[in-house]
């Protein structure tokens, strides 16, 4: 069973920039899946909870240079 999150993220621009926030993320070890809704500024994430956090999910895409808002 896995959490699911939406993380709404600000400065997205382009399909680097959707690249650059799902390969952030899925270096998190726990991180199932990542799609990314570049035209919302969202990414909707799976992951476990019992190896990882919310705030590690959001502290993540802030270190890549990206606003969660």
């Amino acid at each position: 069973m896995s959490d699911k999150l939406t993380l709404n993220i600000g400065g997205m621009t382009c399909n680097h920039c959707k690249m650059k926030v799902e390969k952030a993320l899925k270096t998190l070890d726990g991180v199932q899946d990542v799609q990314i809704n570049l035209e919302a500024g969202q990414a909707d994430v799976s992951y476990d909870g019992s190896k990882i956090s919310e705030s590690d999910l959001k502290a993540v895409v802030g270190d890549a240079g990206y606003e969660v808002k």
